[in-house]
């Protein structure tokens, strides 16, 4: 193969290293933040959006990856545990946006009026049999992957310009995505590019 055939051959593909731990779940937490740390700017990416329920996933972040970042936090929605109640209280709330991390709260992407069919016909709707059926990746893929279409339904984001979306099974972070985003309305134009890091495992042991 004579040297212009071997570059050719080069540039159908590209390498990159992938994290996939051995359990999922909040202790993952500390690794996931360190690998968007290190592949991030090898992108250029500069946009990362956190799931966090009470803030203290948002807090790991911005200590990790620090303020060269723009931090999305991106909350469950009121009344998600019990009516009218916010897991993310005004005070974490109002210390992240002091510390420059944007804080959004609003309807699941895969949980809105679907899931009140559900609970109500015990019938389910095509938003929660989307999110089931990411969840055979791991229920943090499926998280990350819904923090992009809230994020790019909200305005934050741009549809189409690359952000790392990272998500986890409950609590804390165990997935980290380079997602090409998309509004949930044109959801089949969003398109997963990297897994950066996942869980391998369905539970410990």
């Amino acid at each position: 193969m004579n040297t212009q055939n071997r570059q050719n051959k080069q540039m159908e593909f590209y390498e990159t290293s992938c994290r996939y731990f051995k359990a999922p779940g909040p202790e993952n937490t500390r690794m996931v933040m360190e690998s968007v740390a290190c592949r991030a700017p090898e992108l250029g990416i500069r946009n990362i959006l956190v799931a966090t329920n009470t803030g203290k996933t948002a807090f790991d972040a911005l200590d990790i990856l620090g303020p060269a970042y723009r931090i999305f936090a991106i909350t469950h929605v009121t009344g998600f545990k019990e009516p009218n109640h916010q897991e993310l209280t005004p005070e974490i709330r109002k210390e992240l946006e002091k510390r420059g991390v944007t804080v959004l709260t609003c309807q699941h992407a895969f949980g809105g009026i679907g899931r009140a069919v559900r609970n109500k016909f015990a019938t389910y709707q095509v938003d929660e049999i989307i999110s089931n059926s990411l969840k055979i990746f791991g229920q943090g893929t499926k998280v990350a992957i819904e923090l992009s279409l809230m994020a790019t339904d909200a305005g934050l984001i741009n549809a189409g310009e690359d952000v790392i979306s990272i998500g986890g099974s409950n609590k804390g972070a165990d997935t980290a995505l380079v997602i090409r985003p998309a509004n949930s309305f044109k959801f089949f134009d969003l398109f997963v590019r990297e897994v950066i890091c996942k869980p391998g495992y369905l539970t410990k042991g």
